[in-house]
């Protein structure tokens, strides 16, 4: 992975990390009680409106379209500490006691980046925002499938491998759309 790539993912999650701290002091752990498939639909409506405005050309609400990229990935990340902590009922949990938490999801999901970015080298910076958004859709839909299926695969991923993916391609839109700002 070229070094950009490295500074601009690592840039793009400090960021994402930094609003994730300010709501949980702002609203605490309220999301705790999420189950998973109601995380992934809240994923689907960030997913949507960003595909609903580029495909309108405008929006009516004042909202940045990057705000809801940070969102699919903190929500992301949500859900994969909520499979990390399944078997706890504990609802209330500071910011310190989740930095780990967030931090090991954040790392999982970079190491799997590297791999892939080794595989398919830079593809992602050739792609259009709005054809990632629509692959972010498509993993969500997986995700539903898979949720509606008891998580049971036949022959694919799980539910945490589809969530790295709508991050890495949630980062990799946030880059391509910071580029455009420059």
């Amino acid at each position: 992975m070229n070094e950009g790539t490295l500074h601009e993912y690592k840039e793009v999650i400090a960021t994402c990390k930094t609003l994730f701290a300010k709501k949980t002091h702002d609203y605490g752990t309220a999301w705790r009680i999420l189950r998973l498939p109601s995380i992934t639909d809240q994923l689907y409506i960030k997913a949507q409106r960003i595909r609903s405005v580029q495909e309108k050309g405008v929006q009516k609400v004042d909202d940045p379209i990057k705000d809801e990229f940070i969102g699919i990935i903190n929500y992301c990340i949500i859900a994969m500490i909520q499979l990390s902590l399944k078997e706890s009922e504990k609802m209330d949990m500071t910011f310190q006691e989740l930095e780990p938490l967030y931090d090991q999801a954040a790392n999982e999901t970079f190491e799997l980046l590297q791999n892939k970015n080794h595989d398919y080298g830079e593809a992602w910076r050739e792609m259009r925002v709005s054809s990632i958004t629509d692959i972010i859709l498509m993993k969500l839909l997986r995700v539903k499938q898979i949720e509606d299926n008891k998580g049971k695969t036949l022959a694919s991923e799980g539910v945490k491998a589809n969530y790295q993916d709508m991050i890495n391609y949630a980062v990799f839109c946030l880059i391509k759309i910071n580029k455009l700002h420059l």
